[in-house]
């Protein structure tokens, strides 16, 4: 089994900065890909950035420039910098891992940012 566990949500005000941690455990060997995605309330859950073992990264045009998705292999995290926050980007951020051909989810982190 592998757990992935999300944190470093919160309340934020526009224009500030939060750093999301996701940290995979149990058998979280030979991680292929792992990204954050975000779901905001009534809309669909979407694909926020993405980075693949190779540390090849890729981003929603939503948030390019603002946001940066980086990894610790050694300690089986990924992280996303989130910066120049908006209102719009308040949602609950989830991250996902691919290994051994399965997908994992966290639980997900909630992130509000109002002023």
């Amino acid at each position: 089994q592998v757990q992935l566990v999300e944190s470093g949500g919160g309340l934020v005000q526009p224009g500030g900065s939060l750093r999301l941690s996701c940290a995979a455990s149990g058998r979280a060997f030979s991680i292929i890909a792992m990204g954050w995605y975000r779901q905001a309330p009534g809309k669909q859950r979407e694909l926020v950035a993405h980075i693949t073992r190779g540390g090849s990264t890729d981003y929603a045009d939503s948030v390019k420039g603002r946001f940066t998705i980086s990894r610790d292999d050694a300690k089986n995290t990924v992280y996303l910098q989130i910066d120049s926050l908006k209102v719009e980007d308040t949602a609950v951020y989830s991250c996902n891992a691919v290994i051994g051909g399965l997908i994992y989810w966290g639980k997900g982190t909630l992130v509000t940012v109002s002023s």
